[in-house]
């Protein structure tokens, strides 16, 4: 398995509709994980304001939000501004 370097965790709290549309588009599109497919759609939304996303891949390790020019995935520094 790769080298995983998410070291942030976000918790999320969704009503049983929001969570049932997230498992019919995870589904729909072979996501592997919940966390992937909300990766996906944050990559997604993102890109439609106009960020750039990190191309999505197949396993769950390679769904990434931001990506950096140089190819690899940024990360914040630091967490004490939360």
């Amino acid at each position: 398995m790769g080298e995983l370097t998410r070291g942030e965790r976000l918790q999320i709290m969704l009503a049983p509709d929001e969570l049932t549309a997230l498992d019919d588009w995870r589904f729909s599109r072979r996501m592997p994980s919940r966390a992937a497919a909300v990766r996906e759609l944050l990559k997604r939304g993102l890109a439609a304001e106009g960020i750039v996303a990190a191309d999505g891949g197949r396993k769950s390790v390679q769904f990434g939000v931001i990506e950096a020019e140089s190819g690899k995935k940024k990360g914040r520094s630091g967490s004490a501004s939360r």
